[in-house]
């Protein structure tokens, strides 16, 4: 049995980087008394997998931890000894029990909601380039990769976007091969608009897979 555990990054910890995060649930898991399953070999470690690496300096409502149970629990319980084990600014926000059958998170994600904050002037200059972009049939950008940089096609990859009076919402593509950050996206609608790519407060909202009729659902709910 596996326990897919929802929880949040609040903003007091938006600077702490994954590999640490990854860490710190290790260690938590060990408060928690659950019966977790370990690896084998000199140094066994939690099972545990991550829907999606947050980037550094952003926050969550839609954090994904995967862990296996060495032995069937209650979603009930799962969740209070979680909830005991984690501090208040990575609150635990739903969970779901599923057998070791099911895909884990990392390999079903497709999109991402993000909630992109900038200033009021930011937010107007930004409203003109996101009106312009969504007109283009092309987009080209330069995305680092693990063997540098490479030009893409970034207008595929913006699924939907929307003004907003904090700034834009947009639900961006998320997969291994085809992959828009909202970074990114910012830099290409501040080339586009002629002005600096303003200071931004990224915040995810969701993460998304597809279900069986092909349309983008929250991966809880797969």
């Amino acid at each position: 049995m596996r326990a897919m555990i929802r929880f949040g990054k609040e903003p007091r910890l938006r600077f702490i980087s994954h590999l640490d995060m990854q860490r710190f649930f290790q260690r938590a898991l060990n408060r928690t008394g659950l019966p977790i399953a370990y690896t084998q070999g000199f140094n066994p470690h939690p099972v545990l997998s991550f829907g999606s690496a947050l980037a550094l300096g952003w926050t969550s409502e839609y954090e994904i931890l995967d862990i296996k149970l060495a032995v069937p629990m209650g979603r009930k319980r799962t969740e209070e000894a979680m909830r005991a084990a984690l501090p208040p600014e990575l609150p635990v926000l739903e969970t779901r029990m599923v057998d070791d059958k099911h895909p884990a998170p990392m390999a079903q994600v497709r999109a991402s909601d993000y909630r992109i904050q900038v200033d009021a002037q930011a937010a107007e200059a930004l409203h003109g380039a996101l009106n312009a972009f969504l007109q283009m049939d092309s987009v080209p950008a330069m995305r680092k990769t693990k063997s540098g940089e490479r030009e893409i096609d970034i207008r595929p990859l913006l699924i939907e976007a929307k003004a907003e009076d904090y700034g834009l919402w947009a639900r961006l593509s998320l997969t291994e091969r085809d992959t828009l950050k909202p970074d990114l996206l910012l830099g290409s609608l501040a080339s586009i608009g002629g002005f600096e790519p303003p200071q931004a407060r990224i915040h995810r909202e969701c993460l998304l897979g597809e279900n069986a009729a092909g349309a983008l659902t929250p991966l809880m709910e797969l």
